[in-house]
């Protein structure tokens, strides 16, 4: 074999070994407020639901609104059902007891999952006048498609309170965005914020969203008109949306779901 050709074979051969260095793999995504499993029509479905989120053949999703044992939705452990009927792991996040059960978070896998924790949020406590909720985000970290770790985490902010969602906003910054922190992570979730309202001003110092064309809103779901449910990318991490879109599904929810698909580079 000739100089030439030599060259030319190792040339050949380190761009082979550095595309696979540089591999390109992605993620679905889905976050979905289900309203406790009730849908605009009244009735309490949570195969209804599971046909939804199994319909976007999604690798993660986040939830809120999920009701476990609770009188209202028939006393359903519906995080369980949930992953049952879509075939997915389930992790529960809740944030107050009701009516006998559980009310609050959680996120469905397809990855296999390394570690879960909930965290508080702050928020402020109901009064005679005014109506609020505990608030909580559980981070689930699995093992990506690359083989190395990712966090995923679900929330759900305050309602009707914006200085509660600015105070969430601060905390999921806090807990989340860390300079040694190297695990790359995805937020999703209804943060009852339009985009350019202060709390979402403050989770997007660090965060940026899945966007789809024009931030379709996604709520309510019988005639959107308000943008408030998010998959947000952390500014700090190899992440990149290759598609996001606001999903169709006006019956099964109060919210309409919203769908990414996150590309990460695998490294050598």
């Amino acid at each position: 074999m000739n100089t030439k050709k030599i060259c030319l074979a190792v040339l050949l051969l380190c761009a082979f070994l550095g595309s696979r260095g540089e591999e390109v793999k992605s993620i679905r995504v889905l976050c979905y407020n289900i309203h406790y499993g009730q849908g605009n029509d009244g009735v309490y479905d949570v195969e209804r639901l599971a046909k939804v989120i199994e319909a976007t053949k999604p690798d993660l999703v986040a939830l809120q609104e999920i009701d476990v044992m609770v009188e209202r939705s028939g006393r359903v452990h519906q995080i369980r059902e949930l992953g049952k009927l879509t075939g997915m792991a389930s992790r529960y996040g809740p944030t107050q007891h009701y009516q006998g059960g559980l009310y609050g978070n959680g996120v469905l896998s397809r990855l296999p999952i390394l570690d879960v924790v909930i965290q508080p949020l702050p928020y402020t406590e109901a009064t005679e006048e005014t109506v609020t909720y505990p608030r909580a985000a559980i981070a689930v970290t699995v093992e990506a498609p690359d083989g190395k770790p990712l966090r995923f985490v679900s929330t759900h902010f305050q309602h009707n309170l914006e200085p509660d969602r600015i105070e969430q906003a601060k905390r999921i910054n806090r807990l989340f965005v860390d300079d040694e922190d190297s695990v790359r992570t995805i937020l999703a979730g209804d943060m009852n914020a339009l985009p350019d309202s202060a709390p979402m001003k403050i989770l997007l110092e660090e965060w940026e969203i899945a966007k789809d064309e024009g931030l379709a809103p996604t709520a309510p779901s019988k005639a959107p008109r308000s943008r408030i449910d998010y998959i947000l990318t952390r500014k700090s991490d190899e992440l990149s949306v290759k598609e996001a879109r606001v999903i169709d599904e006006k019956m099964a929810s109060d919210h309409l779901p919203v769908f990414a698909v996150i590309e990460l580079k695998a490294g050598d």
